[in-house]
């Protein structure tokens, strides 16, 4: 063990620093804040902790993730087949054999290449390389300013050790985990790790409970975080994988990935088929042997039959056609606003019964909104959204103009000049530069036509008392120019037809004649109760036609009114800020205390504005409940803001229960799957708190996605069974741990793509019920040639290929663009765990297949009696009947008839590309030569036809007997 773990200066990585005081942290660190760790002290620590930097897991190479792909059962089949009958044409060659073909071993190299092209397909789909872990470390190594050996260094972050004194400013990225020393006015975008858009407000001296969360943890900052102003001065506490990015990283390698719902159906139909394929093989042979008795060539021609059934049973085209129809599926959603990132998803959506959403930006705007301002006379309403300076101020439900109400006119200016954002419209979009509560004040602002450009050059800025977590406020004092060529009083609130100046603040109105009035005013915005606390009067309206505000002394009743006011909009959900002003006749002295500077000021009123609902959001949500998926909300945010957006959006219900990442953290894994049933909205919750809630859900059997931007999210998207990342807002690393992308960041995405995810599952089957019912019948056709006592095989090898690469493979991707049933989104989501022979798909495969197997088997024991060409004739029947079972298998009800043909021209341009191809295959010679076909006569293909129409006039009839049956019973 290194010396140096038994050191009480080296401090502990796992220490709830946030609940130290900064005097302790230094002794625990060994550290002088003003010269920072030695050189030697450096060297020892980088040793003991290691570099900063995230660690991966090996992965597998690329050649094993290559062979690992002929795992499947059905391809080791297919192996096995293409070893066997390449001996046999060896055997064949050495002995001279008439069987002996003149393309020996096409049947050995056809199989082997599709094999090694379903092997090619299936390493692309999963090459591609985990890189959510890679995106995690390009967050973690930017470069940082250290203070060592008494001296200011930039070092790379990975040099940096527990016990450094790391110095941050406006704009850097921070590079390890820390508790703050010094911090001046200092603010940090933590969305990254938190999910929030708001940047954190930082200060030191404060010592913290243990259990508060992240995001509450103020006197810390962490890795991969941004710091939007300010400056700092930090003691590293965390590196590498002991910093918050750190955990991350552990969980996100922690999290095995399962295989989706179509994979595990793909599995398992692998394995039916080649064990049923297997049990045929092994009855064939004996009966075979048992009908023409014990012979060498009987038992070399036996095998040839087994050898064609093994590859009749194998849909060699079906991973291809699975995998283009998934790719077709990726094209619709990214029309629709949803980028896949990995195929399977496509159809995975359709099994999902949970969506986990993240608020910030997925449900919401990601826009501060103020959506009510309340003085004492007045609750007013407040339309618009986003950032976009227009809408309606509304009384009693009443449009109103600001102008005629004097009391909301000084709020507005408030609003505009205590403030540092910037509202700019670019690319025909309002954005916003600074806070988005800011931002969202001057949006207010300029929708009661208060301008905060113009109104900061004639009120210019001269002094300020910066926010602080203590203070929980802001002021700005101002002064007011009166110079006429910076002043139009058209502009501006307050003119008035008297040739004076307009002054919205006390009772007198200043004009350019008496420039002795008071000059300067104090602006203050913060948390209403303590802006309220330095107030002791209100302002009120003399009369309203003059327009002319007084002040009035408040009264008790009037502060429980106002205080009343604020819970109200807290309740609600709102963000709530209250805004006062003074009149100053002098600026103060800059060592003045503004504690005092900040008595005796006039309330002006309260804004309340909220990250307002997406507009389509709710409708989504609508939709998502009718199609049987439970929304739940999963916020970092806080359980008042988090319960008024769920229930407002239909996510939850009044009176339903808020879970807290605190109250989930006491819980236990089997505790909490006991009440996720019945929790909708989490609120302030941490990291692995949403990582807990998915793999709760997921043990009581939901199918769930979850929706996030955050570094946070990115474990609790890898545990999805859909992990859904955001486009605009979202983290690389986010992205790359997801399994698909919201281009626009929006919630009700997510339900058309779901949308598209149950077509395309629809789709699948459709197109496996077609495939595998041909497939069957193929199977039993050439099972029965051997017992019948036919002297040869009625398909090679060869020939089944082709039909089932070409002649199934054309319909069956034609049928994965059927249109969707009206009724999609109307129906509960199909278990994950269901059978892929589920819902009558099975017994629909078995029962065709036999049909089809009937009408082959009459066909080819005629045509043997009566045509010398029943071979071709019993492949060509094979191949046309599939076109008819293609157009019969579009609708499980509606025969073909009440279908519009036209709704799927691409199945019609596929049966008929088919069946010239097919038609080619028996006419022209070098592919007769290569296929081993023979010409048909006019007789011989009309016959052709007249069995091949049959298979499609059952499917039909059968459609029309279930349709009656079904009826009789609703009526009897």
């Amino acid at each position: 063990m290194n010396p140096l773990t038994h050191s009480n200066l080296l401090p502990d990585p796992l220490k709830a620093w946030y609940n130290q005081s900064v005097e302790n942290s230094l002794a625990e660190s060994g550290c002088d804040p003003q010269v920072g760790l030695t050189s030697q002290q450096v060297s020892q620590r980088l040793e003991y902790y290691g570099l900063n930097q995230l660690e991966e897991k090996a992965k597998r190479s690329s050649w094993a993730m290559f062979l690992d792909q002929f795992k499947d059962i059905m391809l080791l089949m297919l192996i096995a087949v293409a070893i066997v009958s390449g001996i046999l044409d060896l055997i064949n060659l050495q002995q001279a054999s008439e069987k002996a073909s003149e393309f020996p071993f096409k049947d050995t190299i056809a199989i082997l290449s599709i094999v090694i092209l379903n092997g090619i397909l299936g390493y692309l789909q999963e090459s591609r390389a985990e890189k959510a872990l890679a995106a995690l470390k390009s967050m973690a190594s930017p470069k940082v300013r250290v203070l060592r050996d008494g001296r200011t260094l930039e070092i790379d972050s990975p040099q940096l050790v527990p016990g450094d004194i790391m110095l941050l400013e406006a704009g850097v990225q921070v590079g390890a985990d820390g508790r703050l020393i010094e911090a001046s006015n200092l603010q940090v975008r933590e969305s990254a790790l938190t999910g929030e858009a708001n940047a954190v407000n930082k200060t030191v001296e404060v010592e913290l409970s243990e259990d508060t969360p992240i995001g509450d943890r103020i006197n810390l900052v962490f890795q991969g975080t941004e710091v939007v102003q300010g400056r700092g001065k930090v003691l590293v506490t965390g590196t590498g994988m002991n910093t918050e990015l750190g955990k991350i990283a552990q969980m996100l390698q922690g999290v095995e990935s399962e295989p989706t719902p179509l994979q595990q159906r793909m599995s398992q139909l692998g394995k039916v088929l080649v064990t049923g394929s297997l049990l045929l093989v092994a009855l064939v042979i004996i009966i075979g042997l048992g009908v023409s008795g014990w012979d060498l060539s009987v038992f070399q021609q036996l095998v040839e039959v087994s050898l064609s059934m093994a590859v009749a049973v194998v849909p060699e085209g079906l991973p291809a056609v699975v995998t283009v129809t998934l790719a077709l599926g990726t094209q619709r959603m990214v029309r629709r606003h949803a980028l896949i990132r990995k195929l399977p998803a496509v159809e995975t959506l359709g099994s999902v019964t949970t969506i986990c959403s993240d608020k910030t930006g997925t449900l919401t705007q990601n826009k501060m909104v103020v959506q009510r301002v309340d003085t004492l006379n007045y609750s007013i309403q407040v339309t618009g959204d986003g950032y976009e300076p227009v809408g309606e101020f509304l009384l009693d439900n009443q449009p109103i103009a600001t102008e005629q109400y004097p009391e909301l006119e000084p709020l507005l200016l408030a609003c505009a000049l205590c403030n540092d954002a910037i509202l700019q419209y670019e690319q025909g979009e309002w954005k916003i530069l600074g806070d988005p509560t800011e931002g969202a004040l001057i949006a207010l602002a300029g929708k009661g036509g208060v301008d905060k450009e113009p109104l900061s050059q004639r009120y210019s800025r001269v002094d300020e008392i910066p926010f602080s977590s203590e203070r929980k406020r802001m002021s700005v004092i101002c002064q007011w120019d009166s110079s006429p060529d910076r002043f139009q009083p058209a502009n501006l609130p307050y003119s008035n037809t008297k040739g004076e100046q307009p002054w919205p603040f006390g009772q007198a109105t200043r004009t350019t004649e008496n420039p002795q009035l008071t000059r300067y005013m104090m602006l203050t915005k913060g948390s209403p109760e303590l802006v309220l606390e330095h107030c002791t009067s209100s302002v009120h309206h003399d009369d309203r036609a003059a327009g002319t505000l007084g002040c009035q002394p408040l009264t008790e009743e009037q502060r429980q009114q106002i205080l009343e006011q604020n819970n109200q909009m807290a309740g609600a959900g709102l963000r709530v800020l209250g805004f006062a002003y003074k009149s100053l006749d002098r600026l103060s002295a800059p060592e003045a205390d503004h504690e005092i500077l900040e008595q005796g000021l006039v309330w002006l009123g309260l804004v309340g504005m909220l990250d307002a609902p997406r507009p389509e959001v709710l409708e989504a949500v609508q939709r998502c409940r009718n199609a049987g998926i439970r929304p739940i909300m999963i916020t970092g945010d806080h359980k008042l803001t988090a319960k008024a957006i769920a229930q407002d959006l239909g996510i939850a219900n009044h009176g339903d229960q808020v879970l807290t990442g605190q109250e989930l953290q006491k819980l236990s894994q089997v505790d909490l799957e006991e009440q996720v049933d019945q929790v909708s909205i989490y609120a302030r919750v941490a990291p692995e708190h949403k990582l807990r809630i998915v793999q709760a859900l997921q043990g009581r059997g939901k199918f769930v996605a979850m929706t996030g931007d955050g570094v946070n999210d990115a474990p609790a998207l890898k545990q999805a069974d859909i992990g859904i990342a955001m486009g605009i807002t979202g983290t690389d690393v986010s992205k790359e741990a997801s399994d698909m992308v919201l281009l626009d960041d929006n919630f009700a995405t997510i339900i058309a793509a779901t949308e598209e995810g149950r077509t395309v599952y629809d789709n699948i089957r459709r197109f496996i019920r077609y495939i595998l019912g041909s497939n069957i019948g193929e199977v039993l056709t050439i099972a029965a040639a051997p017992i019948m006592g036919l002297p040869d095989v009625p398909l090679t090898p060869l020939q089944i290929l082709w039909m089932n690469l070409v002649t199934d493979g054309l319909p069956a991707l034609a049928l994965a663009v059927e249109p969707a049933e009206p009724d999609v989104m109307k129906r509960s989501p199909f278990s994950p765990q269901e059978s892929i022979f589920a819902r009558g798909l099975g017994s629909y495969m078995v029962r065709i297949g036999i049909v089809f197997a009937i009408f082959n088997i009459t066909l080819m024991a005629i045509a043997y009696g009566y045509f010398p060409h029943w071979k071709t004739m019993v492949f060509t029947t094979l191949c046309i009947a599939q076109m008819g079972h293609a157009l019969a298998v579009r609708s499980n009800k509606r025969i073909t008839l009440e279908l519009n043909p036209f709704s799927n021209p691409y199945l019609l341009l596929a049966v008929t590309v088919t069946t010239l191809l097919q038609l080619l295959l028996v006419y022209v010679p070098f592919l007769q030569d290569f296929f081993g076909t023979e010409p048909l006569t006019m007789m011989e293909f009309a016959v052709c036809i007249g069995f091949s129409t049959s298979l499609f006039v059952w499917v039909e009839l059968e459609k029309l007997f279930i349709r009656w049956y079904s009826k009789g019973k609703v009526q009897g």
